[in-house]
């Protein structure tokens, strides 16, 4: 490694610290015209930008020879006091070096790509007799399947769903499949073979999965070709109603294929990736090709950092997508991009050493591909229009809200807050967080309450504001600007309460609280002081409170009925001291389920083998308690 600096000469004004011109004409002279990686490093030793490089002297150079036109390149030169170069043997170490670097230091210039939810996919595992299909998001373990990933949900639901139609396997979850006494409506409309309750031989059930997963895998072909055979055998056994449902069932099976095959009897797999950049942010458009199907396609709204066309946003987009993030991102066969990529070469050698196999990189594209590589363009412009409109929109909301609180110092953060139970069970409460750009959802925040009387909101709504502000008080998070309560006075009081015993300052605090009507636009706005603020009902200040409150009360729900789902599929004989796995199936075994045992007395209990009467004691004041509580 070798490094660059000089001394700087720091001036300031009202909006940012600039960094006087330095002479680097004598360092720059000296760099290597081999490949490498360049880091420009601000007056505080900070990355300010990491770049790649062909030649590290042309590259490097060129920022500093004058010709520079674009605001934010120019922004950034003027803050370089110093460099920092790696010479590597090739284009390829010098574009995966980038990529760790980049992680490594999220400089502000870079192209950013802030996505790091996971991709789902379909997945097979549960009872090995009878498996299901299901939607899963998260790391794989070993002892499952999966088929994807998939660009979105709905791709994956949309999947299931076709799944369903033709092959009737079940997607239900194990729980759910493990206690069912009688087929579930999903068997009433003949969306499943009703394994659950032995209304399918085994066989024939591993038949109609083996067939879905050859479907999964793009062989569907050779499944219509199957059916059709099965077909003519029933048919020539005189076996007409099964004949009949295999018809059936290749009818379905071939409009489906009409319906989802782009590439005639291709076996494509292609990611087309297509940047769309305007003034305020930049899209790029995912499109996925699987098998010569089109699963979906997936938005980025990554910062543009010093890219000024949308062959540099790709350049910086791409490596990032294939190569830094890790979240389950499949490397197709094909990339198609809309841009000519400055180092497509380098990238093809990366993503075929990452994957294992021959990966090609194409801008140049006709037939089918030109087809999907428009479409991508399309809903990238589309998509970004939206996303600046919506942004713009959000910030017009802000400032007008700004104007009806009588806030001088601008309002750049909201966080409001909701508590969600059912009965005073299972209870959660919600943080949410808004900024002039929308949800700001990785500062999202769930609390499970516990220790309270049930069904006490306030003290909920307390112990939710203690956690998160005691939390923020320590540093972790910024403070925000507005504390919007979903509630009148008295939660409203709560939150004065815990500011105040945290010293908390600084921060305007404002409860939301629903008309008699509970009808939106007929809510009631309080100050901590008690003065009610009015709003008019078309108010765009008051469309984004109940924007952000309907968005805590979502996410609060949400929670709650994880949670509550959870504690439901908990037997309340796990929470008895003394009863582990072994007593539990005797247990089950000897009255045959929880609903026989609820009404056992202590002497039938303690007729178990292994329960003592102390034991059968405990047993059954907690089944007891349960069917009580229920």
């Amino acid at each position: 490694m070798s490094s660059i600096s000089a001394q700087d000469e720091l001036t300031s004004d009202d909006s940012a610290v600039t960094v006087a011109p330095v002479d680097l004409s004598e360092q720059l002279r000296l760099l290597p015209l081999a490949p490498g990686v360049y880091r420009m490093l601000d007056a505080a030793g900070e990355v300010l930008y990491v770049g790649k490089a062909k030649s590290l002297k042309s590259r490097v150079s060129s920022y500093f020879s004058g010709r520079a036109t674009d605001s934010k390149t120019m922004a950034m030169v003027r803050r370089v006091v110093a460099l920092e170069t790696t010479v590597t043997g090739s284009e390829t170490e010098a574009l995966l070096l980038e990529q760790n670097l980049i992680k490594a230091h999220r400089p502000p210039f870079n192209v950013m790509l802030r996505d790091d939810k996971s991709y789902p996919f379909i997945r097979l595992s549960g009872n090995a007799q009878f498996p299901g299909l299901g939607f899963y998001r998260g790391r794989r373990r070993e002892g499952a399947r999966y088929y994807g990933p998939y660009p979105n949900a709905a791709a994956v639901r949309e999947t299931l769903g076709l799944l369903q139609k033709v092959f009737r396997v079940r997607q239900c979850d194990e729980s759910f499949f493990r206690n069912r006494t009688r087929p579930c409506l999903q068997y009433q409309i003949d969306r499943c073979s009703g394994p659950c309750v032995g209304l399918v031989q085994p066989e024939a059930y591993a038949e109609d999965l083996r067939h879905a997963l050859m479907f999964l895998e793009g062989r569907s072909q050779a499944v219509c070709d199957e059916l059709a055979d099965q077909m003519e055998a029933a048919a020539a056994e005189l076996e007409f109603e099964s004949a009949a449902r295999l018809r059936d069932q290749i009818s379905r099976l071939q409009r489906l294929r009409a319906e989802q095959s782009v590439v005639a009897g291709g076996s494509a797999n292609v990611d087309v990736l297509a940047a769309a950049l305007l003034p305020g942010g930049g899209c790029v458009e995912v499109l996925s090709i699987r098998d010569g199907r089109v699963l979906g396609s997936r938005c980025h709204y990554p910062e543009v950092g010093i890219a000024d066309t949308p062959a540099a946003l790709l350049d910086g987009f791409v490596p990032q997508y294939y190569l830094g993030k890790g979240v389950g991102v499949e490397i197709p066969a094909l990339v198609v991009v809309s841009e000519a990529l400055e180092d497509a070469e380098a990238l093809a050698e990366a993503l075929t050493g990452a994957k294992g196999q021959q990966v090609t990189v194409r801008h140049q594209v006709r037939g089918e591909r030109a087809r999907w590589l428009r479409m991508a363009r399309d809903n990238a412009q589309q998509h970004l229009s939206a996303h600046l409109a919506n942004r713009e929109n959000m910030r017009q909301r802000f400032e007008q809200l700004q104007v009806v609180l009588g806030v001088e110092d601008g309002l750049g953060r909201v966080e409001c807050f909701d508590v969600s139970h059912t009965q005073g069970s299972e209870t959660v409460a919600s943080c949410v967080v808004f900024g002039p750009q929308g949800p700001v959802k990785s500062d999202y925040r769930r609390y499970n309450i516990t220790g309270i009387e049930p069904g006490d909101d306030y003290a909920a709504m307390r112990q939710a504001l203690e956690r998160r502000y005691t939390r923020l008080k320590k540093g972790e998070a910024a403070l925000p600007d507005l504390l919007l309560i979903d509630g009148g006075k008295g939660q409203l009081a709560q939150a004065k309460a815990v500011m105040d015993e945290l010293q908390v300052e600084g921060v305007l605090l404002l409860g939301i609280a629903k008309g008699t009507t509970r009808k939106p636009g007929m809510e009631t706005l309080f100050l901590a002081s008690g003065a009610v603020v009015s709003v008019p009902e078309h108010s765009p200040a008051l469309h984004l409170l109940q924007q952000i409150r309907d968005e805590a009360h979502r996410f609060a729900i949400t929670g709650h009925r994880q949670r509550r789902g959870r504690a439901q599929g908990r037997s309340v004989l796990e929470e008895i001291e003394g009863v582990g796995p072994k007593r539990r199936r005797a247990l089950l075994r000897h009255f045959g389920g929880m609903q026989q045992m609820q009404h056992a007395t202590v002497d039938e209990l303690a007729k178990v083998p292994g329960i003592s009467r102390a034991l059968a004691a405990r047993i059954h004041s907690s089944v007891r308690g349960e069917e009580r509580s229920a």
